[in-house]
């Protein structure tokens, strides 16, 4: 197969994703030798990061999980029958109880629906899986002491079906399913009292349904949820189709259930499997990365699989256990750091179709309005620590979840910031996309709103500075004035309205009062030690969130731009993660992203390193007294901001690589701005850095192209740039132009290839 002139490549248009590319490119041989999928990159690094099983997995943080953002099933061995049986855990995203009056954590939270065991014949002997990212879809067999049970699951992505085909062999062939419904109480039960008056909802009612069998769990609020299914035989092959259905307040959910598994619905794997597969493979090609860490490169496709799992534009915002609830005592949406940590991977990855975030926010508004006290509603927005899907929090409590919070009182505890943090994920899929909508019809107005509920409280000190009453960090204990975490929002929120409103030719009345916070705001407090968690409270002891540093990361207001700035930020952070004992997984890749703006690619990857060996499990899921799975996504965005990072209007190409990832390839990474780039480092020198504008927005880039260099469009031509500083051009590109910088004068391989591996790496899962 012949290599692609330069023109070829320079003209591939980026909305193919890359597949015009791989069509006419041969692989590198690193490629043939880690999968033997030579002539396809994508499938070549999927192939390699799949999961295997050779052990029985025994937990939730072991096994193998199928999803589609609102179904979920996790699967491993059946507690206390492990050579017996086989869960398969049913779970749906949309399920939850309706009773405000016991709060999101009880009356709102999500409720556990049951599972399925798969109940062989004889006693397990063995177990070889394989979770295939490609396809999405669990292979493998069971072996017992009487035959082999061989077989192949999936949640289809757009059917809503979990669909699990077994082939037994001649002693298997009575292998059975049994379905065990769970009590539909809230999980946090398992962890905290009940509050009073709560109690579980009625037992589950299981009956058939002239052929397909249902569990009815009816609600004490109204409503129901109903868990389908029906088995077929097809030549041997057994497949069992589970279905699950909400409703509320009507009890519709039963009818559509049923008319779900006896409908078309229900075909043959394969062809159940044809259209799912497709989805997938689409989904994956939307953009390309290869690094020479084996298990980071593993884990980092294992995420993209994950978050597609669990996210849907138009599902619920992921819950802390995503679809797969589990036991947990957070059975339901957080807004203080996890909600934004599990999105932040979908901008540069180029999955912006998984933004539920943004679509949440706008749909429900006039819910947070309700959550806020009467004599704010009229003009201020803010957002519980913790909600249902619709964005309640209900009655507000300790026991039963944080409301919002009012500055000066306690209580309700005084956590306010939760809604502009969330906003700024919003403002990052604006300016990923360039998608004025977007910052017309949700950012704008709600950060209005959230910023207004400030303004009631500033107050003008004796220095002649703007100062906030006390008000609370998440989660280091204790209100403060002038906290660093409210402080810092609200000077990214007023600045971001600012910008704004001149995008959007807008003549705000709040304008003048806005710069006037930006003008006298009190400074951030700090002490010898560095940021402190706000006025009144040192940062003294261990804590696992980052509040206190919101300015230096995910902001970047504080970037290390003068020498004291970057010694406060590295006084800071070294600060922060130096007092062992409370850290968490998300501690590590907050201090990776932090190391990461600092171009320190060495620490960064040691912090990421840190993650790995302590809190990631075998199957890369995470747990802190219960599942959650915010951290491992938000590791996938420090290995972002490693590769590239695009704040302040510049994209920056590889700022904080560490020295043993001399061969990277990126492709088809989302920046803001709405660019697309593609880029290939070999032997520790970036070759060639491509650039394609899909809004025509101001192209500046730091493209670590050592020398001289040149830049040519897609039909080769040279491109005008303006250097505007070491190693940095300006091009302008219109909507839908692209840009090629090379070295001069040199003409480098542009193929998009996976990389070697510096090393071999066990794979994920529970191998051999």
């Amino acid at each position: 197969m012949s290599s692609p002139t330069r023109r070829t490549v320079i003209a591939t248009g980026s909305a193919l994703g890359g597949a015009l590319l791989t069509g006419g490119l041969p692989a590198q041989a690193s490629a043939a030798d880690r999968t033997g999928s030579a002539s396809d990159p994508w499938r070549a690094v999927l192939d390699d990061a799949d999961l295997v099983w050779q052990r029985m997995p025994a937990t939730w943080y072991e096994g193998p999980y199928l999803g589609n953002g609102f179904l979920g099933s996790g699967i491993y061995a059946e507690p206390g029958r492990e050579q017996a049986a086989v869960r398969f855990n049913v779970q749906h995203s949309e399920v939850q109880d309706h009773r405000p009056e016991y709060g999101s954590l009880f009356g709102l939270a999500r409720l556990p629906i049951g599972y399925f065991t798969l109940e062989p014949v004889g006693t397990i002997t063995a177990v070889d899986w394989r979770l295939g990212l490609h396809d999405a879809e669990l292979t493998g067999a069971l072996t017992t002491d009487r035959g082999r049970l061989a077989i192949r699951a999936l949640v289809h992505t757009s059917r809503s079906l979990l669909a699990v085909e077994v082939a037994p062999s001649e002693g298997e062939r009575d292998f059975r399913w049994v379905f065990h419904p769970a009590d539909a109480i809230s999980p946090r039960a398992d962890f905290k009292p009940l509050p009073d008056g709560y109690r579980g909802n009625p037992p589950a009612e299981v009956g058939d349904h002239d052929g397909v069998s249902a569990s009815v769990q009816p609600l004490l609020s109204g409503g129901q949820h109903v868990t389908a299914w029906r088995e077929t035989d097809r030549g041997g092959r057994r497949t069992l189709y589970v279905h699950v259905a909400h409703s509320y307040p009507k009890s519709t959910a039963l009818r559509r259930a049923l008319s779900t598994i006896r409908g078309g619905s229900l075909l043959p794997y394969d062809a159940l499997a044809a259209t799912h597969r497709a989805w997938w493979h689409a989904y994956y090609r939307r953009s390309f990365l290869s690094l020479p860490d084996a298990r980071i490169q593993r884990f980092y496709w294992i995420q993209l699989y994950k978050v597609a799992s669990a996210a849907r534009r138009d599902a619920p915002v992921m819950a802390t256990s995503g679809p797969w609830l589990e036991s947990t005592p957070w059975p339901n949406t957080w807004w203080n750091l996890n909600v934004q940590l599990e999105y932040w991977l979908i901008h540069g990855s180029n999955h912006l179709e998984l933004d539920a975030v943004t679509r949440a926010l706008g749909e429900f508004r006039d819910n947070l309005s309700n959550e806020m006290a009467p004599a704010y509603r009229a003009d201020s927005l803010g957002i519980p620590r913790t909600t249902d899907p619709h964005l309640i929090n209900g009655a507000a409590g300790t026991l039963t979840g944080y409301g919002v919070g009012i500055p000066g009182q306690d209580p309700p505890t005084p956590e306010v910031g939760n809604l502009t943090w969330a906003l700024h994920n919003v403002w990052l899929s604006y300016r990923h996309t360039m998608d004025e909508s977007i910052l017309r019809d949700v950012l704008y107005p709600l950060l209005r709103k959230a910023v207004t509920y400030y303004l009631h409280f500033l107050e003008l000190g004796p220095d002649g500075k703007l100062h906030l009453p006390a008000t609370f960090s998440p989660e280091y204990g204790g209100d403060t004035r002038d906290c660093n975490y409210d402080l810092m929002l609200l000077t990214w929120g007023c600045r971001t309205l600012l910008e704004s409103a001149d995008l959007l030719g807008v003549k705000d009345e709040l304008a003048p009062r806005w710069r006037e916070v930006l003008a006298k705001r009190v400074p951030y407090p700090t002490d010898e030690n560095g940021f402190m968690i706000g006025a009144d409270i040192p940062f003294a002891k261990s804590h696992r969130h980052y509040s206190h540093l919101l300015s230096v990361y995910p902001l970047y207001e504080l970037t290390g731009r003068t020498a004291d700035e970057r010694a406060l930020i590295e006084k800071s952070l070294a600060h922060w993660v130096g007092f062992e004992g409370a850290l968490q997984g998300y501690t590590f890749t907050g201090a990776a992203s932090m190391s990461a703006l600092l171009g320190k690619g060495e620490d960064a990857l040691k912090y990421l390193g840190e993650l790995m060996t302590r809190f990631i499990q075998p199957n890369t899921m995470y747990k802190e007294s219960g599942p959650v799975i915010e951290t491992p996504l938000s590791a996938s965005q420090s290995l972002h901001d490693m590769v590239c990072q695009s704040w302040g209007g510049v994209v920056r190409v590889f700022p904080a690589l560490p020295a043993a990832w001399a061969d990277l390839t990126v492709h088809d990474f989302r920046t803001q701005g709405a660019f697309l780039l593609s880029a290939v480092r070999r032997g520790g020198v970036t070759s060639w850095v491509r650039l394609v504008s899909e809004a025509g927005a101001p192209c500046v880039v730091r493209h670590s192209v050592p020398g001289a260099i040149e830049v040519r469009d897609r039909r080769g031509r040279r491109l005008h740039y303006e250097t505007v500083g070491e190693g940095t051009v300006r091009i302008a590109l219109r909507r839908g132009e692209s840009a090629l910088i090379t070295a001069k004068g040199n003409r480098p391989d542009f193929t998009i290839a996976p990389v070697a591996p510096n090393g071999q790496a066990p794979r994920w899962g529970l191998p051999a």
